[in-house]
Formats: C-alpha cells, sequence, structure tokens
C-alpha cells in the first residue's frame, strides 16, 4: 500500500546511519496545532530600532545546539513525526504511529519521553532566562558580578558625562554672558560721562578763552590809546 510505503520511507530517512548527517529541511509547522505566538521580549527597545523579522542563523544554530539529544529522546521523537507528516499522516494517529516506531526502536516507554520533552522545555527556558540577563546587563540594567561594564553602558556614561559637561559649559557661558552685558552697559556709561566731561570742558575752555579774548581786545584798544596821551599831571 502507498501509505505503508511512505511510512517505510519516514523511518527510513530518520534512523540515518551512525555518521550521516541529514539534508537541512525548512521548518514545518505541527500538524493540527495552533500557531506559535511569539513571546515579546521584556527588553525596551528604541523606537527607531529595526525590529528583527527572522532570527539569526547563528541563534538559530544555538538554539539547535541546545536541542541536540543522542537519538533517544523527546527531540529525536519529533524528528519521526516530522518524517511521518510528509507522508500524509496527521492528528493522533501521526503521533501514536510515530511514537510506536520510535518505542520499537529505542525501547522508551512514554513516561519517559515525556520527561525528555520536559529536559529539553527546561533547557530552553534556562537558557532563554540566561541570554536575557546578559542582554539586561548590556543594557545597564543591572550589573551582572565581575563582569565588566558592557560597551554601550560605558557609551552611556560618556553621553552622560558629555551631557553633564555641555550643561555646565552653557550655564558658564550664560554667566560669561551676562558679566559681558554688564560690562558693555558699564563701558557705555563711562563712555557717556567721558563725552559729557569733555563736552563740558570744551565749554569752560571756550568761555574762558572768550572772555580772556574780550579783555585783551578791550586792553589793547583802551591801554594802547592811553599810552598816546599820558595823563596830565595835577601839580
Amino acid at each position: 500500500m502507498p501509505i505503508l510505503d511512505n511510512l517505510a520511507k519516514a523511518a527510513k530517512d530518520f534512523f540515518i546511519e551512525e555518521g550521516e548527517e541529514p539534508a537541512p529541511t525548512a521548518a514545518r509547522p505541527l500538524p493540527n496545532a495552533a500557531p506559535a505566538v511569539n513571546t515579546p521580549p521584556t527588553a525596551s527597545f528604541s523606537p527607531t530600532a529595526p525590529l528583527a523579522t527572522q532570527p539569526e542563523q547563528r541563534h538559530l544554530d544555538h538554539i539547535q545546539s541546545l536541542l541536540a539529544g543522542n537519538g533517544k529522546d523527546f527531540v529525536a521523537y519529533t524528528k519521526m513525526v516530522k518524517s511521518m507528516a510528509a507522508s500524509g499522516l496527521s492528528g493522533p494517529v501521526l503521533y501514536q504511529t510515530a511514537f510506536n516506531a520510535f518505542a520499537a526502536v529505542t525501547g522508551l516507554d512514554l513516561p519517559t519521553l515525556l520527561t525528555s520533552a520536559d529536559a529539553f522545555e527546561q533547557a530552553l527556558a534556562a537558557d532563554r532566562a540566561r541570554v536575557q540577563e546578559r542582554h539586561r546587563a548590556k543594557l545597564g540594567e543591572i550589573q551582572l558580578p565581575k563582569a565588566p561594564p558592557s560597551t554601550l553602558v560605558e557609551l552611556q556614561k560618556q553621553e552622560q558625562q558629555l551631557q553633564t559637561e555641555l550643561t555646565e559649559l552653557t550655564r558658564q557661558l550664560e554667566v560669561k554672558q551676562q558679566k559681558l552685558l554688564q560690562i558693555q552697559q558699564q563701558r557705555q556709561q563711562e563712555h557717556q560721562k567721558a563725552t559729557a566731561a569733555l563736552a563740558s570742558y570744551e565749554l569752560a575752555n571756550a568761555a574762558a578763552a572768550a572772555e580772556l579774548q574780550a579783555h585783551r581786545q578791550a586792553a589793547n584798544s583802551f591801554l594802547l590809546g592811553a599810552s598816546v596821551f599820558p595823563p596830565t599831571s595835577t601839580k
């Protein structure tokens, strides 16, 4: 029957010989499973920072290393499920058939298989907690013991220092500007005083010179005239 041929091929594709590497296949959603919901990250992001729409290969490789088992665990069972799903099976029949074939080869019972699933879930959760902790430390939200500050934290400190210095320079500039305004006002007042004093002096000098000139002219007129006709004797 075609379906038995497909199941045989699925089992053959899954149980590869030791040392062989299976060809990479595209990820398939679980049959009859609800769509996965992405859990929003706990860390805050800049509004202008683009959010990733696809995981980076290094992260995929890291997760793959966490799920690398010994071939007799729940991850290996899920590979069996995916392989048999390609043959057209789905739902309870798929998972029961895959488990029967997997148990026949590995000798695992259902409780042991589910315990293995719990171990992988705990490994993923623990790794996620570690990554989030490192991310919070990178953002400067927490400080890990004996860990040097991240580049981002150092840049934040430099930014704050420069902001503080800029604020102080701005304050000093305002003080200098105020002092400059006072000096300019004092200079203007002194300039006005000096100009007024010079004008007053010019008036006084001009008045004295005019008076002196008037008396000199009078003296020249009267005294020189009197020297021509000396005064007569009263004897």
